[in-house]
């Protein structure tokens, strides 16, 4: 196997497993060794799609790669409950009290937790995404985030297969990554919620994960804006955070054109004004509001 072409990077990935994977932390119960850790574990929540796992080969529709042919593979659970997610099946359960802006129809239901989780291991999954001409892959959800461990295994196996693998995250920024899931890592697409999300800032807003992402030279910061009242919370952010315009991506709310369109021109202005990116949602202008494309 070649060093592939980012050598120094790469190479660090293929670095001795036993270790201390949680820092250099002097509390041994915080201490891991990933060889052992590895055998425990057993399997992976996915998103379930048509009785079988949400990963599939299309064009990554947002923010720095928007274009790219990407294989995305969609990992169930979140830490937040958006009104207006269009991942909802990650997260709104049966007997919970979250609130979704399609609540309004008669017809729509909250999900119930077994029939929208299939169980893989790290093996099968990889042997899912080995199927595809490609070597860009999204780690999204739910919040991806909160399987580290188990998105580890997969990047191992992924990673020992062909160093050219890039590997980009989509998370919403409240958890810290580990230092060695870090390290698989290529870029970090946060996209911290705002008050429009109809989280509790408490929830939403974890200085010390943003201040990590921020400090990162992986992550860009995507924000997701409904109206133009919107924007204070993004400059706040900015402003704490001391982040620079060109990792910024502003992008319009909506799961159909015409909702994304009616959005465009002010947003645009803005990025004119501030010097930030534009992002749209590519994916829903070419398929619309489908799931697994």
């Amino acid at each position: 196997m070649g060093k592939g072409k980012r050598g120094g990077k790469r190479e660090a990935r293929g670095e001795r497993w036993e270790g201390n994977f949680y820092g250099n932390s002097e509390n041994h119960k915080n201490q891991c060794y990933l060889r052992p850790l590895f055998s425990y574990i057993c399997s992976m929540k996915i998103a379930k799609l048509n009785d079988g796992p949400e990963i599939f080969y299309t064009i990554q529709g947002e923010g720095k790669n928007m274009g790219r042919p990407s294989i995305f593979v969609r990992s169930s659970l979140c830490n937040l409950h958006c009104i207006w997610c269009d991942t909802d099946y990650t997260w709104n359960w049966e007997g919970t009290r979250f609130a979704h802006v399609k609540d309004a129809d008669p017809a729509y239901q909250k999900f119930r937790m077994e029939e929208q989780i299939v169980e893989m291991t790290e093996e099968e999954i990889a042997a899912e995404v080995l199927k595809y001409p490609c070597k860009n892959l999204v780690l999204t959800g739910g919040e991806p985030l909160m399987q580290q461990l188990e998105w580890m295994a997969l990047m191992k196996i992924l990673w020992e297969s062909d160093n050219d693998y890039f590997f980009e995250v989509e998370t919403n920024g409240t958890i810290k990554p580990i230092p060695l899931f870090n390290m698989y890592i290529d870029q970090y697409n946060v996209s911290p919620k705002l008050a429009n999300s109809h989280n509790k800032e408490s929830l939403r807003l974890k200085p010390e994960a943003l201040a990590y992402f921020a400090e990162s030279p992986k992550s860009i910061f995507k924000f997701v804006l409904n109206k133009e009242e919107d924007f204070t919370e993004v400059q706040a952010l900015i402003h704490t955070y001391q982040l620079a315009p060109n990792r910024i991506y502003l992008m319009p709310e909506g799961t159909s054109p015409a909702d994304l369109t009616t959005k465009q021109q002010w947003l645009v202005e803005l990025c004119k004004q501030y010097g930030f990116n534009y992002t749209d949602r590519l994916h829903v202008h070419i398929y619309g509001a489908k799931r697994g494309v």
